[in-house]
Formats: C-alpha cells, sequence, structure tokens
C-alpha cells in the first residue's frame, strides 16, 4: 500500500471516465488498499480512482469506521432529495452545497468480483454519488450555477471553522 499524489482540479485526469474493471487480481487489489491508504491520509471519507490518475471504476468510501470498496457501482435506485455541503480532495479548500439524492441504491463488485449491493442515506448516500459521479469524470462544481456559490473553507477566523458542519470540514473525495 501507498499513499498516492491526489489529482487537482485543472488536471484533465481528473475528468477521465473510469473504464470497466474485469481483472480482480493484483494490479486492482493494489489500487483498492492505495485509494484507501491515500483517502485516509488526506483525509477524506471517499476516494474514486480517476483522482490518482487511473481511468479505473474503482472507488472507496468510509464513513463511521465502515468501508466500502466498490468496481463497477453504478445507482439501481435513488429516493428524496437532500441538500448539504460538499467538499472535494481533488478540490481543496472549498465547499458548496449540492442537491443530491437523499437516499441510494448501488450495486457494484467487491475486489474478489462478487456482486454486492449497498445502500446509504444522509452523508453515506451523498459520499456513494459523488465517488460514483468522479468514475464519470464529473465533479461536485458541476452542479453549481456559477463558481462563486463555492465557500473559502480557510476565510475567517479559527471559531468559525469549529462551527461548520463536518462536511466543511472533511472533503468527501
Amino acid at each position: 500500500m501507498s499513499v498516492r499524489p491526489i489529482v487537482l482540479l485543472g488536471d484533465p485526469r481528473l475528468r477521465l471516465k473510469g473504464e470497466t474493471v474485469d481483472s480482480f487480481g493484483k494490479y486492482l487489489h493494489e489500487l483498492l488498499d492505495d485509494l484507501t491508504e491515500t483517502m485516509r491520509k488526506a483525509p477524506g471519507v471517499g476516494l474514486a480512482a480517476p483522482q490518482i490518475g487511473e481511468a479505473a471504476r474503482a472507488c472507496v468510501i468510509e464513513v463511521e469506521g465502515e468501508l466500502h470498496q466498490l468496481v463497477n457501482p453504478k445507482i439501481v435506485r435513488s429516493d428524496g432529495e437532500d441538500r448539504d455541503l460538499e467538499g472535494c480532495l481533488s478540490i481543496p479548500g472549498y465547499v458548496a452545497y449540492v442537491t443530491r439524492k437523499e437516499r441510494v441504491w448501488i450495486v457494484a463488485q467487491n475486489r474478489f468480483g462478487r456482486k454486492i449491493k449497498v445502500a446509504g442515506s444522509g452523508y453515506l448516500g451523498r459520499a456513494f454519488q459523488h465517488e460514483l459521479d468522479h468514475l464519470d469524470g464529473k465533479l461536485y462544481i458541476d452542479y453549481l450555477d456559477s463558481m462563486d456559490e463555492l465557500i473559502d473553507v480557510n476565510a475567517g477566523d479559527e471559531e468559525e471553522a469549529e462551527g461548520r458542519p463536518a462536511a466543511a470540514r472533511t472533503p468527501v473525495g
């Protein structure tokens, strides 16, 4: 396992569309391990392969101590609406309010190629949607009407930062 550099906004690799994974061997296992270690070191709650320059449909999400390693994931059902702050490890120092589905159901494969089903609501559901967007070369800022909607999390003093919601302090991925 190793910590890999995170691709930042402006780098064309961030807009890579992940290619379907059809081999579940050493390369994929190392990629998932690197994604996990890099996400935790950042720190964040999710990271997708294109964020480390790899065009693969693989991502990791860890919320409340539960790690999800998803390969070839797709949303098969969604419900409700939720608007909240969202950040990204590839766009450090900024957050914005983004409307997403409140709950999502996902079908994916695990690191061994076995089919898995996961569901998430609230922060976990938001993280799932955020990372799956990365696999299609899409960023949370694509949902904004204007870049003026971005909030600089470094603006203001430390007391203000302590009062911000968790999403403002911990980027999704």
